[in-house]
């Protein structure tokens, strides 16, 4: 297990699930690679626990053993679950079921044995019970689900996601403010792929490049491979998104296929994490407008320059400099998320809205709104030095004409986001303009 360099929150949660009497049924879930093993297994470390790992198959012989590996006592028991449980809630504290999808594929009544195992067996013990999921769609379907047969019964469930770019400081103290754009723009801020980063990035990359068995070349197969039976089909819609196709019609036109026949691979890719669907923020969340992006920079980055790039690495002719070059266009669309978290945690303005907004042939980055108030806050983000902030500003003004919102009323307050600036400006036209660089956006 590596070194736990993040998660304070979702620790502490934990710890005090720990902490306090009685029975306890907490979910945890998301996308593999997210770091939902090593955190539970962090927060039990002090704990007498038994740890499950779920496979395809023979799940009942492979839980029995596990367990008797812990406790010599089970071999004197029937292979049944609910003896199993019954036995286990007096002799350990925690017991942790991993990849429990594998268990319902496997067994699709598995849901309604538990409901009577917690019913009947756990609820009155101080067991604490644990089941982590990699397959979102399953975990809300068939476990979150109000139709589901352990509905009501759970006592908390959390949806893990990826570390904010802010923490990535944790993982690589003295890193410049700019080499952590660089590493957020490949892994996000997914644990598994942060923790191979061990040395300057470019270094790192280059040498991973060129390893016959570097994770690189094949992690997206083998993540898709644990989802798909038929990958084919997700993977041309990932890269027809990953290459800015991000309508239904412009992706039907990239992969060639029927739009009735997309929507059910589009819904797939959703629930899984794979994709995100976006409207502008003034419009309704059922808006047709709406927008497909792939929802991690793993995947942006993989899809971008290793997917089209294949048959290269695996010669071993594939130039780093290919990416290096083309990298500061790449971060544009890295660096407004990095902007909007930083927004969300500055606590300069109470918006209860933030996203992107758009109309036409304009775009704003970031629009955040206040209703209470009637406030909007309208920025610009720039993976750029010298940055002019008032002609930043000028343009803002003019496209904010065309945001539909509360506009006899609204009070304006721009923002800009970039590298360095030529000058900051704090207010232009009596209106407050908030200038970040880098400098300021990594404090």
């Amino acid at each position: 297990m590596t070194d736990f360099k993040d998660r304070k929150r979702e620790m502490k949660e934990l710890d005090e699930t720990l902490s306090r009497k009685g029975f306890a049924f907490e979910i945890i879930y998301g996308r593999r690679r997210i770091g939902k093993t090593e955190l539970i297994l962090q927060a039990t470390k002090h704990k007498k626990r038994i740890y499950y790992l779920a496979t395809g198959e023979n799940n009942l012989e492979r839980f029995y053993n596990t367990c008797a590996e812990q406790d010599k006592g089970i071999l004197n028991l029937k292979k049944d679950y609910e003896v199993i449980f019954d036995y286990l809630k007096d002799k350990f504290d925690v017991l942790i079921i991993d990849e429990f999808q594998n268990l319902i594929k496997e067994n699709s009544n598995f849901l309604n044995i538990l409901q009577a195992i917690v019913d009947l067996k756990l609820k009155n013990s101080n067991l604490k019970l644990f089941i982590l999921g990699s397959s979102v769609s399953i975990i809300t379907s068939k476990v979150l689900s109000y139709k589901s047969p352990v509905y009501g019964r759970k006592t908390a469930s959390l949806k893990l996601k990826p570390v904010s770019f802010f923490d990535l400081k944790e993982f690589f103290p003295g890193r410049s403010a700019e080499e952590l754009v660089n590493i957020y723009g490949f892994a996000d801020g997914i644990p598994f792929y942060l923790i191979k980063i061990d040395r300057e990035f470019w270094g790192w990359l280059k040498e991973e490049l060129l390893r016959e068995k570097g994770f690189l070349r094949d992690e997206v197969d083998f993540l898709m491979k644990l989802e798909f039976e038929d990958a084919g089909t997700y993977k041309l819609i990932l890269q027809a998104v990953a290459n800015g196709k991000t309508t239904i019609n412009e992706i039907k036109d990239f992969i060639k296929v029927q739009r009735t026949d997309l929507s059910p691979y589009i819904k797939n890719l959703i629930e899984i994490g794979f994709i995100k669907r976006e409207v502008s923020i003034t419009e309704n969340q059922k808006s047709r407008k709406g927008r497909y992006y792939l929802n991690d920079n793993f995947l942006k980055f993989w899809f971008r320059y290793i997917y089209s790039n294949l048959s290269s690495i695996e010669q071993g002719i594939f130039k780093l400099e290919n990416i290096k070059k083309d990298y500061p266009s790449y971060l544009g669309y890295i660096f407004e998320d990095i902007c909007k978290q930083r927004l969300i945690e500055s606590k300069i303005f109470n918006f209860s809205k933030i996203g992107r907004w758009w109309h036409k042939d304009k775009e704003i980055d970031l629009v955040a709104l206040d209703g209470e108030k009637e406030e909007i806050l309208l920025g610009e983000c720039k993976w750029q030095d010298n940055v002019s902030a008032e002609k930043i500003v000028k343009e803002l003004e003019e496209k904010s004409k065309f945001v539909e919102w509360r506009n006899d009323k609204r009070k304006e307050t721009f923002v800009i986001f970039a590298k360095s600036f030529k000058k900051k400006i704090k207010e232009i036209d009596g209106r407050k303009v908030y200038c970040f660089d880098l400098e300021s956006i990594e404090k």
